[in-house]
């Protein structure tokens, strides 16, 4: 394998190109049927030959995994299913010296119950220290059946838990995943110390889970709706939170990317001043529909938003959460929402592909960073797992009218041979999720020796946006284009175009064609649904 390439800029967060890894379906290394970092060393050489330059890692700590590990029993400690503190110790220095870095994920608005400051909590009883680093209270009504308010949850259902001597427990989620209370001083001593033990084993970044929700009204008043301070998102106390983290990060020279969903672009851009987080999560491209018009306004107002605070743009086109690219491209409604989401919505999966390649070229052309999820390089579309093999709570909590996440959680397919698709090493032991029939069609090993491969693409664009000057963090200017046209030059020449119209358009003159997601039209026009990359 050649020498890993140089990144451009010493921030190498600012234009980065991140790959998400969910290791229990990345691949099998112990063929238990479930993921594991042994198949995520294997599979390193892969990873670093597509061109990334960061992985990005969704909970790999002790769990009892009712959220997909998202709800953490011990955050110095790899669960089991996963491997060991010792083998994540290895994985991290094997990418690097492959050029590519780590990065974890935190979980600080809660736990798992299982963790044992819950479990001392419940031991100690009501106005004990140890219930102080939650938000534990007495219920309404005359006998406190009632809960302490009447918030909405994250996921379907209440938000709040009674124990047997009365008291009622917080958790935004589900009740395997208690809200930890961050007006206590140790819940911020202990985050502090949790990132220190991974920045001290190498680790590059940190990307914050539910990055907006840790900070609660102290007397955790009944939802209102309309009022302008929220009672648990986004309040105003979460940036002297934040600064602190920053300060910690500094010390190791790494980074942070933050889950955060919010509608007010002032609000957000808070999150990305100079002090706080180095980056956060572009959710309001990830759910626009493919259509031209919303599109730019999108990214325009994305520049905008952290263009004040200098802080460098992510775009994402899907992760773990969210419907797949090729699928969510391929149905009537192009956006995302998770309310909308329902069993059997038609698909064209040959139209979600196309438009699924020309979205990853508009997508690498932009200025600031990418977030790849594992599985987009292989056009994946969202798995259709049978009712009865769902796993994920969104799905039950839902009263099983939502399909859940599940579906583009299933395990990667890396061979056209070998048990299931080459994920796992033992065909006795199944998927933790069941791959559909035909998985082995979006195998590694077949798509490699296919030059018109989404794979092969990726691969291509990832070079060329690493080695050609002009991509990457930096300017973009929009050109004149025709309606369904979206055209914009960034600089050294390098311009984009995509076709969203049924009618072909004419290229620009231009001196090169440095990359097309599908073939040019006999008359050298460039089809719907495709993108280019010139050099004029």
């Amino acid at each position: 394998m050649a020498a890993p390439l140089p990144p451009r800029t010493d921030d190498w967060w600012r234009d980065a190109v991140i790959y998400q890894v969910y290791p229990r379906s990345f691949a099998d290394g112990d063929g238990d049927g479930s993921g594991d970092l042994a198949g995520v060393r294997a599979r390193l050489p892969y990873l670093a030959e597509l061109g990334v330059d960061a992985l990005w890692f969704t909970p790999w700590y002790a769990s009892p995994m009712v959220d997909g590990g998202y709800d953490v029993a011990d955050y110095r400690a790899v669960d089991p299913a996963f491997g060991t503190l010792d083998e994540a110790e290895k994985l991290i220095a094997e990418a690097a010296a492959l050029g590519v870095r780590v990065i974890v994920d935190i979980v600080p608005n809660h736990i798992s119950d299982q963790h044992p400051w819950f479990r001392a909590a419940l031991d100690a009883g009501p106005g004990s220290p140890e219930r102080a680093r939650f938000h534990f209270r007495p219920g309404r009504g005359e006998q406190g059946e009632l809960p302490p308010n009447d918030w909405p949850s994250e996921f379907s259902g209440t938000t709040w838990t009674r124990v047997p001597d009365g008291e009622w427990y917080l958790h935004l989620f589900t009740p395997e995943q208690p809200d930890l209370n961050w007006d206590h001083p140790e819940v911020r001593q202990e985050h502090e110390d949790i990132l220190r033990f991974w920045f001290e084993r190498g680790v590059a970044g940190v990307r914050i889970d539910s990055a907006a929700l840790l900070a609660k009204a102290p007397d955790l008043p009944d939802f209102e709706k309309g009022v302008d301070v929220h009672p648990y998102v986004d309040r105003d106390e979460l940036h002297d939170i934040y600064r602190a983290w920053r300060a910690v990060a500094d010390e190791y020279g790494a980074m942070f990317v933050g889950e955060v969903w919010l509608p007010d672009a002032e609000r957000f851009a808070r999150y990305l001043r100079p002090d706080e987080l180095h980056t956060a999560f572009n959710f309001n491209f990830l759910t626009c529909p493919w259509e031209p018009v919303r599109l730019r306004a999108v990214i325009d107002a994305t520049l905008a938003e952290h263009a004040p605070v200098g802080a460098p743009a992510t775009w994402v086109l899907c992760n773990h959460d969210v419907t797949r690219t090729v699928t969510r491209y391929g149905r009537e409604d192009t956006a995302f929402d998770f309310a909308t989401k329902t069993f059997g919505t038609p698909t064209d999966l040959d139209l979600g592909t196309r438009r699924a390649r020309a979205a990853a070229l508009l997508t690498l052309a932009l200025p600031g960073s990418v977030y790849l999820f594992q599985g987009e390089e292989l056009g994946l579309p969202e798995a259709e797992v049978p009712r009865e093999r769902i796993l994920d709570p969104m799905h039950f909590r839902s009263g099983g009218t939502d399909p859940g996440r599940d579906g583009c959680r299933v395990p990667l397919p890396w061979t056209q041979d070998g048990p299931y698709a080459g994920f796992g090493t033992d065909e006795r032991n199944e998927p933790w999720l069941p791959q559909p029939a035909g998985w082995s069609a979006y195998a590694v090993d077949r798509q490699s020796l296919d030059a018109s491969s989404m794979l092969s693409l990726y691969r291509e664009a990832l070079l060329i946006r690493r080695t050609t000057r002009g991509f990457g963090d930096g300017a973009m200017t929009w050109l004149p284009a025709p309606d369904g046209v979206l055209a914009f030059a960034r600089p050294q020449g390098v311009q984009c175009l995509v076709n969203f119209s049924a009618r072909p358009a004419a290229l620009p003159a231009h001196r090169e064609l440095l990359l097309a997601s599908g073939p040019l039209d006999d008359g050298g026009h460039l089809p719907g649904d495709t993108a280019v990359w010139l050099r004029v």
